[in-house]
Order: C-alpha cells, then structure tokens, then sequence
C-alpha cells in the first residue's frame, strides 16, 4: 500500500562553479564544504542528479521513484499524460560571485534533435544584490547574425549587451535564443525547464586552476539565437498580499508571488503539482494529515493529490509555481 503524500523536502544538490560564492551557505544556509558553491538545485530530474527525498514517511526516496509509485497524484492527470515519469521543473537558487559566462539556451526542437532533451526557457528572481551589481539581457541594440559574429570575432561582445541594474525582487523571464548572464554579486532563485543544456559563447578569457578555459560552444550557439526578439524580459508583478500575483506565465511554467502575512486557505484546482520556494522570512504549510516548516532558502514540493492545504506566516514572501 502507497504512503500518503505529503509537503515533500528534498535534499539539496549543491554544485561547485569557477563563479561561484558563499552566500548559499551564509545567507541561505546550505552547508557545504565546497570552495565555490555557484547552485544549490533544489528540485532536479536531470539524468545523475536526481533530488531525494529528506523529510517525512518517504525520506530516502527518489524524485524518479516518486514518480514511478505516484504518477499523476504526484504530477496531476494533464502534466502525466505529457511527461510521464520525468519531472518536468528544475529549481535551482544561484549564487554569483564573479560574472557567469555569456550564455544562451535552446528551444525544444533544437535541443530534443542534438540532446534529446527539452529546451531551457527560465525565469529568475532577485533575492539578494550587492551595490552595482547588473544581468546581463539581450542586446543594447537591433542585432543581426553577422552583426553578432564581428562583436564575437572582435571580442567587442560586451559592447552590444544590455546590462540592467538589479536589486531584490527584480524579476526576468529569460525564453530560449536570448543572450544573458547572471552578473557578479547576484543572489536569485531560477526556475526552469528540466535541462541542464547550455551554449557558451564568452567566458571572460578566464582559466580554471589548471589554466585551461571552459570550454564554448559558438558553433552550436548561432542556430540557437533569436535575434528578432523584444525587449519585454523584465517582469512586473504585484505584491498584494495573501493572494497569488502572477508573475510569469508561459507553456513551461507559471510562477507567481505570495506574500504571507496570516493564515491563509488554498485550494488547487490546477491538476497540477505546486512548488514553494521561500525567498523571505518563515512558514508553516498544513495538509490533512501532515505540516512542514519552510524558511528563506527552502523549496517544498506539494504533490497534485493534495486538493487543499494552509499557508500560515507573519511575513514570509514565497515564489509559487505550477505548471
């Protein structure tokens, strides 16, 4: 007999990059041992990083196997009959303490044909930035491929990016074929497409400690690229609270946020699974037959048989995402 379902923790996935910091372990209490902690992915079904369960009656089980026993009450009916028992979603909170790499992400069609895998169309919120501290977005100006090329060739890049000034609670819907990086002294929680397929184009000319450069992928990159896109990246929202303000709502994902201030009653009428990311202060969240604690740097995945739950904060901001 199948254990009921429950608000499920997963143990986090922590990755050591050559732009990685500290703060996932000084702000978001993630502990590592690691010099440079660059991700802490929170929810993940990508092949060799599977997430696996750290709380309640089925702690020490996998994301996969969650899937396998629990189908569609994990996933809901809709999401099940598209993606069976491949989990749809990676959460990730990111750390940036020197400039991640110019970078883009392919669609489903490009990446399915050379990975197969799904594209990685993302979204990104701001939880924390230092003085000065900017995203790299799109370009500065109207772009065409041979354009792009001579700025690449030239290494004048940086010339014809947009980098936009950023503070908590900046928020980016980041579609795939569009240039970007996340730029030094940035704090954020990213949601995304399960795909972990990225195409470098610029690094910084920076080596690792055996003086090798990462490696690029410009070859691949230029196919992927949507040059003809709007400057309609940057995302407003409202904060009113106890309610669900949408903030991004595309084919992959639909996120919005929570700001808690009381107890609040929520009903899920999505056939879908819903994921809590806190981003501010503390919660109580309360099913049925089970209650779990959630804090800034916590993700909480609330499976699709789960109709109706309590949400319960003085002051809590959390990022709520279904799909």
């Amino acid at each position: 007999m199948k254990k009921p379902l429950y608000p499920i923790k997963f143990q986090p996935i922590l990755k050591d990059k050559i732009w990685g910091g500290q703060k996932l372990a000084a702000l978001l209490n993630k502990a590592s041992s690691l010099p440079n902690v660059g991700e802490s992915w929170e929810i993940s079904d990508v092949e060799g990083d599977t997430s696996v369960v750290v709380n309640g009656d089925l702690k020490g089980q996998s994301l996969k196997e969650l899937l396998e026993d629990y189908k569609a009450d994990l996933l809901g009916e809709k999401n099940y009959k598209i993606f069976g028992n491949k989990f749809p979603l990676l959460i990730k909170f990111i750390d940036a303490k020197e400039d991640l790499s110019i970078q883009l992400h392919p669609n489903d069609e490009l990446a399915a044909k050379r990975h197969n895998s799904f594209g990685k169309t993302e979204m990104w919120y701001v939880m924390q930035a230092d003085d000065d501290a900017n995203l790299i977005v799109g370009f500065n100006q109207e772009m065409t491929p041979d354009k792009y090329l001579k700025h690449l060739e030239d290494k004048t890049l940086t010339q014809i990016l947009n980098f936009d000034k950023v503070k908590a609670g900046d928020t980016y819907f980041i579609e795939v074929g569009r240039v970007h990086a996340i730029g030094a002294g940035v704090l954020l929680a990213e949601i995304q497409q399960t795909s972990d397929i990225t195409y470098r184009v610029y690094d910084w000319d920076r080596v690792d400690d055996q003086g090798n450069e990462r490696e690029l992928h410009n070859d691949l990159a230029i196919d992927a690229f949507n040059f003809e896109m709007k400057d309609d990246f940057r995302v407003d929202y409202s904060n009113e609270k106890n309610i669900s303000n949408e903030m991004v709502s595309c084919d992959y994902f639909t996120t919005s946020m929570l700001h808690v201030t009381e107890s609040i009653l929520k009903l899920n009428s999505k056939d879908s699974f819903f994921i809590y990311m806190c981003v501010e202060g503390e919660a109580i969240i309360e099913t049925e037959h089970a209650s779990e604690f959630i804090k800034q740097g916590e993700t909480i995945l609330l499976p699709a048989a789960i109709k109706t739950y309590k949400i319960t904060s003085a002051n809590a901001k959390l990022l709520e995402v279904y799909v």
